[in-house]
């Protein structure tokens, strides 16, 4: 019998597709705010078709663990600047500073749990420090799939400096577009549980 997919990983490869083929992957009368991609933009379709392929099987938040993405920070982020919300970020250090599409620094997973007791991939993120950690300064702002990362911002949990990001959220829709940082649909409650150690994801 044919391995079914989950449906969050079904349509990420259906927008992978359609990426990869310069098609829209949303509904011409669907409101998007944020930053996107130039259609046109050949290699930036390209790159998010790569990431999206690179991280559907981090559908599973147990694979994700198992290839070295390991919990960080507060469980789940609410925008403290307006509306919106992160989940859970799961940071592979080895790939801090990548601006490969198929190795980003970070998932982010949902913080509430499917019927299966699991949490939902929801975002990919890229992170990369700010070398002379001063937010005045952006002279080495990175760029992916054609668009500049967010920041310089302070660092989100202990230990972190000052870096930049990029979020893609090619596992759930984010009204405020797929590259906004915050998904407007989304609020963290006010306490969550602390994430899974590695190694003990449910």
């Amino acid at each position: 019998m044919p391995v079914r997919r989950p449906k969050t990983v079904r349509t990420a490869l259906a927008c992978a597709a359609a990426v990869s083929l310069g098609l829209p992957t949303v509904a011409p009368a669907a409101a998007v705010e944020g930053p996107a991609p130039d259609p046109r933009n050949a290699k930036a379709m390209r790159d998010m078709a790569t990431a999206i392929r690179a991280t559907a099987k981090y559908a599973d938040e147990r694979r994700a663990i198992k290839d070295g993405y390991v919990p960080h920070g507060e469980a789940c982020m609410n925008n403290p600047f307006g509306t919106g919300a992160m989940g859970y970020h799961y940071v592979k250090q080895a790939n801090w500073g990548s601006t490969d599409p198929s190795r980003p620094t970070a998932l982010l997973y949902s913080y509430e749990k499917d019927s299966r007791g699991r949490r939902t991939l929801q975002t990919v993120e890229w992170m990369a420090t700010d070398r002379d950690q001063d937010l005045k300064t952006a002279d080495d702002r990175p760029s992916m799939f054609g668009l500049p990362f967010d920041g310089p911002m302070p660092g989100h949990w202990k230990g972190m400096p000052k870096h930049y990001d990029l979020h893609m959220w090619a596992y759930k829709e984010n009204p405020a577009g797929r590259f906004h940082n915050w998904n407007t649909a989304l609020t963290c409650p006010l306490k969550t549980p602390t994430p899974p150690t590695p190694g003990h994801a449910h």
